[in-house]
């Protein structure tokens, strides 16, 4: 009987120990959810911070005006016309020609120094002819000039300026805004001829007299060398000779006027 009743104990004990297994095997852990947003599709477009390329033309051709306002260093745009040039040369150093070219049209007149030129370019690039000039504007004691540059011939007429007679102008302030227009100088006393120190470029220093001042006037040797007839012309002159002078209303620390002609005037002209 005891047995018996052991018996059934240890089938109860077992009993309660399923039914416990039974309720442990249940998770109580919450089902993994997502953190991560889900994707919108009202989301924003994405939005470009880099400034818009301007539509300015950079190549716009500044009236002559709009040149002369143009602050020193800027980039300017010019159309004109060739009136002369000096010699082309190659730079070894910057590894292309370049040719020094005086430019002018009705407005006002652009001395080019140094222009980028191909040899084969430089003929085409007579008097009277059209030029799109792009560079910068720039200052050398005084004179006012376009450097770097690079240039188009434009198909036009031709112009050829005509001098414009500064006589009365020398010694004012007015004088200056005709830089680099060809002009006319009449009634010069020669005060004294000078060369420059250098077999290479033998420029020709003439000082003039006019009313009580004096006044420096160059023979550009690159714009009119040795063979030229004006070279032998101021060559010859002697101080006390009285003339008549045209050229290039160049500028250094004053007025330095590139003579093209000259007159020698007799006395009964005088």
């Amino acid at each position: 009987m005891k047995k018996v009743i052991a018996l059934l104990l240890t089938l109860v004990m077992v009993l309660g120990l399923a039914a416990c297994a039974g309720n442990g095997s249940s998770s109580t852990s919450e089902p993994e959810s997502s953190t991560s947003a889900p994707e919108s599709s009202t989301s924003e477009p994405e939005t470009s911070t880099s400034a818009p390329e301007s539509s300015t033309d950079e190549t716009t051709v500044m009236t002559y005006a709009e040149y002369v306002a143009a602050a020193i260093d800027d980039q300017v745009v010019i159309e004109a016309y060739v009136q002369a040039t000096q010699s082309w040369w190659f730079d070894d150093d910057a590894g292309y020609g370049k040719i020094t070219v005086y430019t002018q049209d009705n407005d006002g007149a652009y001395f080019i120094y140094e222009m980028k030129c191909d040899e084969a370019d430089a003929p085409k690039l007579t008097a009277g002819t059209k030029i799109k000039v792009t560079g910068y504007k720039a200052e050398w004691s005084g004179e006012i000039e376009i450097t770097d540059a690079t240039f188009e011939i434009i198909e036009a007429d031709p112009f050829v300026a005509q001098p414009v007679d500064l006589t009365e102008k020398l010694g004012t302030d007015e004088l200056i805004s005709y830089q680099n227009q060809l002009a006319s100088f009449k009634g010069l006393t020669v005060k004294a001829i000078a060369y420059k120190d250098s077999e290479w470029d033998p420029d020709i220093y003439l000082t003039v007299t006019y009313g009580e001042n004096d006044y420096d006037f160059c023979v550009e040797n690159y714009l009119c060398g040795p063979d030229t007839d004006v070279y032998k012309a101021v060559a010859a002159l002697q101080a006390g000779d009285t003339i008549d002078v045209e050229g290039f209303l160049y500028w250094y620390e004053g007025v330095n006027t590139h003579i093209t002609a000259v007159t020698k005037l007799v006395a009964d002209e005088k």
